[in-house]
């Protein structure tokens, strides 16, 4: 376990996940934190004054040094992302995020630091096995042979297997998580680049304060996928940095549902029933996808274990604060949180 007064690095600090974890390192005690993300201060969902935060694009190597010297454990989670929208139009600037970990990579080295954690994603597994709707539960080994999501799950695969070269080469402590569709408070719930969960909860909260109660769901309303809760992700985070597990290991939850069920949900968190409509031309992505817990099982006795109906309550109802704040000319997004 490493020392609290050692430098810790989070990048993509900005963002939902990263934002958490600065949050949640915070939480344990970590005195010295530095928190990197490419946008401007005043965009980051959560920012603390007894945190080092600085805006860097991490693209430009130069930056990833500013970012590295002196951290003792880096957590990086930078990368150009979003929901299935954003990564079926934006495939070159998602492949582009090669250029982050790599430089990350190599300056962690320069520098000299213990432990490197890389957050990779499900999107690496081989679409061939995610053809049926009814969900495949899809193995750490299912992601070979090659066949991943075109651009975003590309780049994450390739840059795995940067972290396990340079591990074997240079003997850099990395530790890769296969994170699945993550959600939950303090994320990004409009704008395009939101995923399923946080979609769904907006537009049921336009329904209910509009009044229309209609919603467009993209896609047939049956593809499958599972959901994992922030508060779990942070937990597998923090358990996979301190394993011995080399190889890249499934993070995600195995309650698999189809995005009606996820609808159904967000409609119960709500009140309300809202009639359906199905844009089947719209990105949808891969049919089924669910998480194999066997081996975080086996080497954690743990995984990820918070219901969905209870993770999405507490979503909708921080998305509903925030959509009424951004009514009022509030950003939308109760951004500053100040620590003590």
């Amino acid at each position: 376990m490493s020392d609290h007064l050692n430098l810790v690095l989070v990048t993509g600090a900005g963002g939902f996940i990263g934002g958490n974890l600065v949050a949640a390192l915070r939480a344990r005690g970590y005195k010295r934190i530095r928190a990197v993300d490419i946008k401007s201060l005043d965009d980051w969902y959560q920012r603390f004054d007894d945190v080092e935060s600085l805006s860097l694009d991490l693209n430009l190597k130069e930056n990833c040094e500013k970012a590295c010297e002196g951290a003792v454990d880096i957590y990086n989670l930078a990368a150009n992302m979003g929901g299935m929208g954003f990564i079926e139009q934006n495939k070159a600037l998602c492949m582009l995020s090669v250029l982050i970990n790599t430089h990350m990579l190599q300056t962690a080295v320069k520098y000299g630091a213990k432990r490197f954690f890389y957050s990779s994603s499900a999107c690496v597994y081989n679409g061939d096995k995610q053809k049926t709707f009814e969900p495949p539960s899809l193995k750490e080994g299912d992601a070979y042979p090659a066949l991943a999501e075109d651009g975003y799950g590309w780049e994450k695969l390739f840059s795995e297997r940067m972290c396990r070269h340079f591990r074997e080469d240079f003997g850099l402590y990395t530790r890769v998580a296969r994170f699945h569709n993550v959600y939950g408070p303090w994320g990004t719930w409009y704008g395009g680049r939101e995923k399923a969960p946080a979609a769904i909860c907006r537009k049921v909260i336009e329904a209910k304060i509009s009044g229309k109660h209609e919603i467009e769901i993209w896609g047939s309303g049956t593809q499958t996928r599972s959901f994992m809760f922030i508060d779990d992700c942070l937990r597998g985070i923090d358990l996979i940095m301190n394993s011995n597990i080399l190889d890249p290991i499934n993070l995600g939850s195995s309650e698999a549902v189809t995005i009606n069920r996820l609808v159904d949900l967000a409609e119960e968190s709500a009140g309300i029933k809202l009639k359906r409509n199905y844009d089947l031309s719209a990105p949808k992505g891969v049919n089924g996808r669910n998480s194999d817990n066997t081996l975080i099982r086996q080497l954690l006795s743990w995984e990820p274990n918070t219901s969905l109906r209870a993770g999405l309550e507490k979503t909708y109802r921080w998305i509903y604060d925030q959509y009424l704040a951004r009514e009022r000319g509030e950003k939308g997004v109760v951004r500053e949180v100040v620590g003590a």
